[in-house]
């Protein structure tokens, strides 16, 4: 048996100061008044900075800080994915923040324009939503015949990852992922970013 095109996903730990984290979140919230505004239209009674402050790394040394924990994991994520570049060659380009409360989701998409996309979770409650992956194939199956209710992992056509306060994910950046909804009656507070290379 052969296992060809393998998707993978990188999860790791990082050990930080999630009051500190937290804290800094809820102000960039405050005082983001195009980032609420932005949020309305497109993030249903949740908060991003996705549409507004997209550069925290480059404006908060807490976030610069959490940039070098997570360089380390990027490098290493690239070097499983087996790609011909030096480490020098990835960076960081974007980083902003989002606060689902219960009831919000963040639909499918992908990240354009980038190599290497993830997020560090800062607080998982009881019941928040996990990030769902989609298989990248989909569109190609036809007249493939339904799966069993229960399937290997490696033959499943989403994959949910539950993640937990202090996760970090990485995936490619065209690997399609959603956010269901929020069933938790406290807030899924998470940092998303994005790397290019040159």
């Amino acid at each position: 048996m052969h296992q060809l095109f393998v998707t993978q996903i990188y999860q790791t730990k990082i050990n930080t100061d999630f009051k500190d984290l937290k804290k800094e979140i809820y102000q960039i919230k405050k005082v983001d008044i195009l980032g609420q505004k932005w949020s309305k239209n497109n993030y249903q009674n949740g908060y991003t900075s996705y549409g507004s402050l997209d550069q925290l790394h480059k404006l908060s040394s807490t976030f610069l800080a959490l940039e070098k924990k997570i360089n380390r994991s990027v490098f290493k994520y690239a070097q499983n994915l087996d790609y011909n570049i030096k480490k020098a060659d990835l960076k960081m380009t974007r980083l902003w923040v989002n606060i689902m409360p219960a009831g919000t989701l963040h639909a499918a998409h992908i990240h354009p324009l980038s190599v290497i996309s993830g997020v560090f979770f800062v607080d998982t409650p009881v019941c928040a939503s996990a990030i769902k992956f989609e298989d990248p194939r989909l569109g190609l199956f036809m007249n493939t015949p339904p799966l069993k209710d229960k399937t290997n992992k490696i033959n499943s056509r989403f994959y949910s990852i539950q993640p937990k306060t202090g996760d970090l994910l990485l995936f490619e950046s065209w690997l399609k992922h959603e956010v269901p909804v929020n069933k938790s009656n406290k807030p899924r507070i998470s940092i998303s970013f994005n790397y290019s290379w040159s």
